[in-house]
């Protein structure tokens, strides 16, 4: 029983800085319930001067969901904390409806947590889910061979969103019905959502399974997942230190591997480097295929080639090995919009400029006008990469003509980290932030979690 415990919120909470405050996520629901209780008491007990709001999301997707709302903010009006509701409008997709909605709760929580001047959003992810989660991704991805390493870490501690906002899980090594145990001595009630019990979506399907399995089965499921875990991480640490010792960029958008990596003695840190490289280079939000990437690394030790994998052309030659963004497949002209990505590849910052702006690649016939000083990189390299850039379409329709005033660029194009500029787990901090410092992306902001932060 929980009330034997009276420092579970400090065993829960204390890891965590809460110096920017928390957005915790509050559906109504037994997990998401005992968190806002919990974390209320934690920062009461400790006198944190730290602002706690609650935000619930209101998906719009059945009857009941704004009544469940009105009750948790009622809830939060008698315990004194800030509430507010937001609803996922629009229309909603026809399938692929629990990705879309994740897609849209969070970032309806970062939207609060931006307006709010708050950096940590916490979830009530429990150990149930971690547990349902890793057998999810078991059963959908079980002939992948790297999900030894990855996806069966299942749910991180704390995940980045949009290389802004951390999101962070404190309960993951707390059961459901312990927290439920807690809510009944707390004598607070809490909202069963129908669709969690629906089998026509997937979790549910494996919620119920568990539910007829022993307690051994869900430990075993977690023993995986945490040792998967320690695995991943350390995988992206070995991978980080290759990229670190064997990698540069010699050119806006080009990436230059020293050929020792391919005899590095690490072949499967090494061919994670290369997937997260590619992925970046080519702008993509997922790794390249991880039975391509093991084939096209045993090419590459045969000697030089031009393959291309997940947008990236792969360029081994003399000169050393080389990643850049494919000519095909690149954004048309368009109207820029301010603090968005394109191509996967570019954050683009608007300056103050009137009317539209259009932005498009650079292009080919135009890179091949560009001065470019001769080095131990092949200039008709660095034009190829060059030609993938964004640039404004008034420079390529007026080329060379100098501006009668010297006038700031109208955009600024910053790189992303494209496998982890939307969601990147604390599992791997060290790569990211390896390829970030490689190619000149923002930094990233500090981990609310010391022990992952250091990774």
């Amino acid at each position: 029983m929980l009330d034997t415990e009276p420092d579970l919120s400090t065993r829960l909470f204390s890891p965590i800085d809460f110096t920017r405050g928390a957005i915790a996520a509050v559906s109504g629901g037994s997990d998401s319930t005992a968190l806002l209780l919990l974390l209320k008491q934690y920062l009461d007990r400790t006198a944190s001067p730290a602002k706690l709001l609650a935000v619930t999301i209101d998906h719009g997707l059945r009857q009941g969901s704004a009544a469940e709302a009105q009750a948790v903010a009622k809830l939060c009006a008698e315990r004194g904390i800030a509430h507010r509701t937001l609803t996922w409008s629009g229309r909603k997709p026809s399938t692929g409806l629990p990705a879309a909605a994740r897609e849209a709760r969070y970032h309806l929580l970062a939207e609060a947590a931006r307006a709010e001047g708050i950096g940590l959003i916490v979830t009530g992810h429990t150990a149930d889910d971690q547990a349902e989660t890793v057998l999810m991704r078991h059963a959908r991805d079980r002939e992948l061979a790297d999900m030894a390493g990855r996806g069966l870490a299942g749910m991180a501690p704390a995940t980045l969103y949009d290389w802004r906002e951390w999101i962070v899980r404190p309960l993951l090594g707390m059961r459901r019905s312990a927290l439920r145990d807690f809510l009944r001595h707390e004598h607070v009630g809490w909202a069963d959502d129908p669709t969690n019990i629906d089998e026509a979506f997937e979790r549910p399907r494996v919620r119920a399974a568990l539910a007829g399995e022993s307690v051994g089965y869900m430990e075993n499921a977690l023993l995986l997942a945490g040792q998967a875990a320690v695995e991943r991480r350390q995988l992206g640490v070995s991978a980080a230190g290759l990229i670190h010792r064997f990698a540069s960029q010699p050119s806006t958008g080009l990436i230059w591997l020293d050929p020792a990596l391919l005899t590095a003695e690490d072949d499967r840190a090494a061919v994670y480097a290369l997937r997260i490289l590619m992925a970046t280079a080519g702008g993509v939000a997922f790794l390249p295929d991880q039975a391509r990437s093991e084939a096209l690394l045993g090419r590459l030790k045969t000697g030089f080639l031009c393959a291309t994998l997940s947008r990236t052309v792969v360029d081994f030659r003399r000169a050393g090995l080389f990643l850049r963004r494919e000519a095909r497949g690149l954004p048309p002209a368009a109207i820029a919009v301010d603090n968005t990505v394109w191509d996967g590849r570019r954050h683009i910052t608007l300056n103050d400029r009137p009317g539209a702006l259009l932005i498009a690649p650079l292009g080919a016939t135009a890179a091949r006008r560009l001065a470019i000083d001769e080095g131990e990189t092949p200039a008709s390299l660095m034009r190829a990469a060059m030609a993938a850039e964004p640039t404004s379409r008034q420079a390529l329709e007026n080329p060379g003509l100098p501006p009668r005033q010297p006038r700031p660029p109208a955009f600024a194009a910053r790189p992303v980290v494209s496998p982890f500029s939307r969601f990147l787990p604390s599992f791997d901090l060290a790569p990211a932030r390896a390829v970030a410092e490689l190619i000149g992306a923002s930094p990233l902001p500090a981990s609310p979690l010391g022990g992952h932060g250091a990774n």
